[in-house]
């Protein structure tokens, strides 16, 4: 069972529940109309979580991207994390990582052929990319990291959880990690485990969905990351470099191809100083540098980097089942 990369600062419990008083009364303002959301004329997956940190966003939402871009236009909204810019920027292939974030850029190198935009204004956002001018014309929209926006309307909303760290294990911010109540869970059509290990059990899958309080209309899903089956010559006892949220299950997945390899974490999203990079090196000593495509896009002036691919796999042989609910949707 999860839980076990969960830390809860009991003593930060009182501001919890300051916190967690601010966003039901805002929550309750939704539900009962007085703050509105907007629906739009084309399909919005909204794709989040209700806690900080990485549970494999990025993952999944190249994993619809693969899937709708075969027969429809898909464009990507991201609120851009640690950008540069403001309001709204919609990406060329030459925009650099400043100007729309480090996932979005990733998203856009890989995927040239989407619409990717950037910003903070939801519905702005989505306005945008159904404008006549953005050709191919949008068919459908994901949001990326919105599962608060409460401002949209999706046609339909996953919400992901981190196998390592169950929300019902958790408190609010800033005791523990959620941005809201269990009690928000009611607005997803989707629950995600994302992360999980691959020999996890159905009792083990019955227990999660029971401490969910799943509903009947909710459908669960299970996933873990599939990486290359050999990754080449790495040489010997290569240096794993991440700044990634969790990289506690890649590291453990990492030695079933690489059995002798060191570890260099750094937080979420970190900005590489020349000093990181300086730090980097000296570690390295010329060995093969192994990292995430995500901390690629941000480690500049490395030499003998090996980026390693991630793709999202769905246990128990649910992609056909997940996948039709996504063409049902569409």
């Amino acid at each position: 069972m999860g839980g076990d990369h969960i830390h809860i600062n009991h003593w930060l419990m009182p501001f919890s529940w300051l916190y967690g008083a601010g966003v039901s009364i805002r929550n309750l303002m939704f539900d009962g109309g007085v703050l509105k959301s907007q629906s739009f004329n084309i399909p919005v997956i909204c794709v989040g979580n209700i806690t900080v940190g990485g549970t494999g966003k990025t993952p999944h939402t190249e994993y619809l991207i693969r899937l709708l871009s075969k027969t429809h236009q898909v464009a990507v909204l991201s609120r851009g994390y640690k950008r540069l810019s403001k309001g709204y920027v919609l990406a060329t292939k030459d925009t650099p990582m400043t100007e729309i974030g480090d996932e979005p850029y990733q998203m856009k190198q890989k995927f040239p052929h989407i619409h990717m935009a950037v910003d903070r204004d939801r519905c702005h956002g989505i306005a945008e990319l159904m404008k006549p001018s953005v050709t191919p014309k949008t068919d459908v929209v994901i949001l990326d990291d919105a599962f608060q926006h409460r401002y949209v309307n999706p046609r339909l909303s996953i919400m992901l959880m981190d196998y390592h760290r169950p929300i019902y294990l958790d408190k609010l911010l800033p005791a523990g990690r959620l941005r809201e109540s269990m009690s928000g869970l009611k607005r997803a059509d989707i629950i995600i485990v994302t992360k999980c290990p691959r020999d996890i059990t159905i009792m083990e899958q019955r227990g999660i969905e029971r401490s969910l309080h799943v509903e009947r209309h909710q459908k669960v899903f299970y996933t873990t990351y599939r990486y290359p089956a050999t990754i080449g010559d790495v040489g010997e006892k290569p240096l794993l470099v991440t700044g990634i949220a969790s990289p506690q299950q890649m590291e453990y997945d990492l030695r079933k191809i690489i059995p002798d390899f060191e570890i260099m974490t750094f937080p979420d999203h970190h900005n590489f100083t020349a000093l990181d990079i300086e730090d980097i090196k000296r570690r390295a000593n010329d060995r093969t540098i192994l990292t995430t495509e995500k901390d690629a896009t941000r480690l500049h002036g490395l030499d003998n980097v090996k980026v390693i691919p991630i793709e999202v796999e769905f246990l128990n042989n649910q992609d056909d089942e997940f996948n039709q609910i996504i063409d049902n949707i569409i």
